[in-house]
């Protein structure tokens, strides 16, 4: 979130007419095309082929207060700054129209959710086709959880929420519980009883972690979650083949000390997905449900989520995201492309001109003098599923869409800068057949 990577027991929500249940070598690339080109195309491959698109997009729907996000999505028809960049956000989605999208920093409410889905997504946004997402799903994330001691070591234990450093002594960076939350729409059924969370797993609890141990204390250390939001393993049902969407979001690598201790974290955010998607390497891991083991061998995976994380650039430990792009299950034979990302980088200089990641890779906008824009949002799935297609929503100036992405602006400070979001939409198309 924001220019400069801002750091700033399980709930269930389905689709319509489903109750909540409670309890509590470098790879090819394509051409970039413009954003009017590419959703164009794939509404045309969509509808000859089958093919399926799955989304990440950091939309930057958090707010400052709980509750804020709630009322703001059951009031579509104010006109404010919030409102139009829900509208903003919710008109990106329509024109990517995905068919299987995690959003980042959406504050967890379930009721928000569904607000967003109902008022926002399933009404057309200057002409752009609604969408409609049968299913959703989000669950409590770690941010804004107080852990009842000093976990930034200022001398103070912090447990009111939005006072002083709440958010650097809670689990997870934020003002209040669920800040900074994530969210899954799908046009295709979530298997509810399939589906496993992370959110409680302990960072000490990972074989040859990189937790600074002279930084926490051992009570400190014996309680630290590894997961700053959560890992979410979602089974997605799509004809006769099931998906797993695997989503996370992991803390930025900045706003701490010479201990490191968020770029590590970061670290071993990314490393916990890797480890996953083989038995040799997952059987330390446990879920929320006490269920031992990672990805079942064989299933076919896609891994989605705001990574803050650069290969070659940025505040990441050297090869964090090497970790998933360089794993022998995952599929890196295409990488989304913009042309604005090329564009914005030439025009705005400062970092960007002495990045080595192509600029053609980069998702999110970030302050010119450091980081600069960086690759941090991913799409990647599985070797046994084939891309036929793949993007970043970042327009060219010359683009009409381009107002969607827009330039930091201080008329957007209240939600940003931006009139959507500092990241850009990312997409991947798959072709599953006989599904």
């Amino acid at each position: 979130m924001r220019r400069l990577l801002l750091a700033t027991t399980l709930l269930l929500v389905t689709g319509a007419g489903v109750s909540p249940a409670h309890a509590t070598a470098a790879p090819a690339t394509a051409a970039p095309a413009t954003a009017a080109q590419a959703t164009a195309a794939h509404a045309t491959a969509a509808g000859h082929h089958g093919d399926v698109r799955f989304a990440t997009y950091n939309l930057s729907l958090n707010r400052p207060a709980a509750g804020m996000l709630r009322e703001q999505l059951a009031a579509p028809d104010v006109d404010d700054v919030y409102r139009r960049q829900a509208k903003n956000v919710a008109e990106v989605i329509q024109r990517a129209h995905p068919d299987v999208l995690l959003v980042n920093e959406f504050d967890f409410d379930p009721e928000a959710a569904r607000l967003f889905a109902e008022n926002f997504l399933a009404v057309s946004q200057n002409g752009a086709p609604a969408q409609h997402y049968r299913y959703r799903y989000v669950a409590p994330s770690n941010t804004g959880i107080a852990s009842g001691f000093d976990l930034d070591n200022n001398g103070v234990v912090d447990t009111t929420p939005g006072d002083g450093s709440y958010g650097n002594d809670s689990f997870g960076f934020g003002a209040f519980p669920g800040q900074f939350g994530m969210v899954v729409y799908s046009k295709y059924p979530i298997d509810l009883r399939a589906v496993r969370t992370f959110q409680l797993f302990k960072w000490r609890d990972m074989p040859g972690n990189l937790m600074p141990t002279d930084f926490y204390s051992p009570e400190e250390q014996a309680v630290l979650r590894l997961s700053s939001k959560s890992h979410w393993d979602l089974p997605i049902r799509i004809g006769h083949k099931t998906v797993h969407f695997l989503v996370a979001h992991p803390t930025p690598p900045v706003f701490d000390g010479p201990e490191d201790r968020n770029g590590r974290r970061n670290h071993d955010e990314i490393r916990f997905w890797a480890d996953y998607l083989t038995p040799r390497t997952s059987s330390y891991i446990y879920d929320d449900r006490g269920r031992r083991g990672g990805l079942p061998r064989g299933a076919s995976f896609v891994f989605a989520g705001d990574q803050n994380s650069d290969p070659l650039d940025g505040d990441s430990v050297p090869g964090s995201t090497q970790q998933l792009l360089d794993h022998p299950l995952v599929n890196t034979r295409m990488t989304p492309t913009s042309a604005g990302a090329v564009e914005a980088a030439r025009l705005q200089g400062g970092a960007n001109l002495t990045h080595r990641s192509d600029p053609r890779f980069d998702t999110a906008d970030f302050t010119d003098s450091a980081p600069g824009n960086l690759r941090a949002d991913y799409v990647l799935p599985r070797k046994n599923l084939r891309i036929v297609g793949s993007g970043v929503f970042w327009p060219v100036l010359a683009d009409p869409l381009s107002r969607l992405s827009g330039v930091f602006d201080p008329q957007w400070l209240p939600v940003g800068g931006f009139p959507t979001s500092d990241h850009r939409l990312v997409w991947v198309d798959l072709r599953l057949h006989g599904r």
